[in-house]
């Protein structure tokens, strides 16, 4: 706009000077029609060389000056693209864009209650799974959640959390993370899958020790505490190396790092929540802790905490373990699979360690629970002896498991599927009256 203005007021200007001249000549020296008539062209035609060697070299220098800019816009734009992708910042994908990586979203990778997971493969052949978020939760409830799971795992740089390596709004949204090929936690330590495979002992340790450093990341180490608030078998996956990776951050929150407590509505697994999401109390990070120590156990014994027996009742683990625990017999909670293999060494220190941290964590009472960051040193042995058992627990739980249906009203309740597993103590066989407390333990 403003060579425009100048070009303009040029043009005035050149022709002001040649009207003045003109008229300058006549009015001195009254020259002759002809001759002044020829003296006007060769003043115009001076005139209008000039304007056009002005515009000339005026119009290059703008196109110069843009070229520039250009250039320095595409190195700025590669120089962002590749910073961005060094610190791992997500990265914004079109619908198109995904649709074509997952093949019209036909790759079905799995499927949950917050959405889902399909497999893709990217331009650059990056492995990718994209998670569409609860097209049938409604609009409201997967915005919260797209939020939620970008707040909480954008800037987190953890070998062990789940790499979110992009998003794409609109509806319903998306969000594109690594793929990991020998898929969740459950498909290996559950004995009621299809293909049978069982994750070895010396890796479920390791798994439990992976899973127990990224919550401690996010408990202590991020600039925000993030509570994950869902953690169970099912969100955590396995890499290519076996190792665990932490997942699904889609009711995860965020709490300042003096902040005591959050006070939100139950959410989650039931069968993995602390009793504090009961009494309305808050929660902490400690209802992290309480859920670890629920998954560790089941990676421990290779069964759900609550599943049924064959004689018609009801077993839950924790009760279990602790029985054995006491009583010596902490080998007789582990999952038979790895003791019947032989092709796994199954300390039986290792194990009385894990079984001691889990009923540590799963304590009733959230004070009594360790940090994740203690519970990192207490698996790894690092500035410990032997952990002891815990003290008996609050009775929280067992009152509710002594709560029947006469007294809550007769309904329908997920119950986890039946199964044969290895024989219980008759003190951990629970009637199936319970109806209260089984869904509030299993939620399946």
């Amino acid at each position: 706009m403003g060579s425009r203005k100048t070009k303009v007021l040029a043009v005035a200007v050149a022709g002001a000077v040649l009207v003045a001249a003109e008229v300058a000549l006549y009015l001195c020296f009254r020259l002759s029609r002809p001759f002044y008539l020829s003296t006007a062209a060769v003043l115009a035609s001076t005139v209008v060389t000039l304007l056009l060697l002005l515009h000339c070299t005026a119009g290059r220098a703008e196109r110069m000056a843009v070229r520039r800019a250009l250039d320095e816009g595409e190195e700025l734009r590669v120089e962002y693209s590749y910073f961005r992708k060094v610190a791992g910042l997500p990265r914004k994908f079109s619908f198109q864009a995904l649709a074509a990586a997952t093949d019209d979203f036909q790759c079905v990778a799995g499927r949950g209650s917050s959405g889902t997971v399909f497999r893709g493969i990217l331009d650059d052949g990056t492995q990718v799974a994209v998670k569409r978020l609860g097209a049938a939760s409604g609009a409201d409830h997967a915005d919260k959640e797209f939020k939620a799971e970008v707040s909480a795992i954008a800037g987190a740089q953890h070998v062990n959390l789940a790499r979110l390596l992009g998003f794409c709004l609109g509806s319903p949204r998306f969000l594109v993370y690594e793929y990991m090929e020998h898929g969740s936690l459950d498909r290996w330590i559950f004995p009621c899958h299809s293909d049978r495979r069982c994750l070895p002992w010396a890796r479920r340790y390791q798994v439990a020790v992976d899973v127990a450093k990224a919550l401690a990341y996010l408990h202590h180490d991020c600039r925000a505490k993030v509570l994950h608030l869902d953690v169970k078998p099912e969100n955590i996956l396995l890499d290519d190396g076996f190792r665990g990776v932490l997942s699904d951050f889609g009711l995860s929150k965020l709490a300042g790092k003096e902040q005591s407590r959050v006070v939100t509505t139950v959410r989650g697994t039931a069968g993995y929540l602390a009793p504090e999401w009961l009494l309305g109390t808050g929660v902490t990070e400690k209802s992290d802790v309480y859920s670890y120590g629920m998954v560790l156990l089941e990676m421990v014994a290779g069964r759900r905490c609550l599943r049924a027996e064959e004689d018609g009742g009801w077993s839950y683990l924790p009760r279990i373990a602790v029985d054995m625990a006491r009583g010596g017999r902490v080998m007789e909670v582990v999952d038979g699979r790895l003791v019947s293999s032989g092709g796994d060494q199954v300390e039986e220190a290792a194990v009385r360690r894990a079984v001691h941290v889990a009923l540590w964590c799963a304590q009733e009472r959230a004070g009594a629970r360790p940090s994740m960051a203690r519970v990192v040193e207490m698996l790894e042995g690092r500035g410990v002896g032997d952990v002891e058992a815990p003290p008996p627990s609050d009775t929280i739980m067992v009152d509710l498991l002594a709560l029947d249906d006469h007294a809550r009203g007769d309904r329908t309740f997920g119950l986890p599927a039946r199964y044969a597993g290895r024989a219980t103590v008759s003190s951990s066989v629970l009637s199936k009256n319970d109806s209260f407390a089984l869904s509030y333990l299993s939620g399946r």
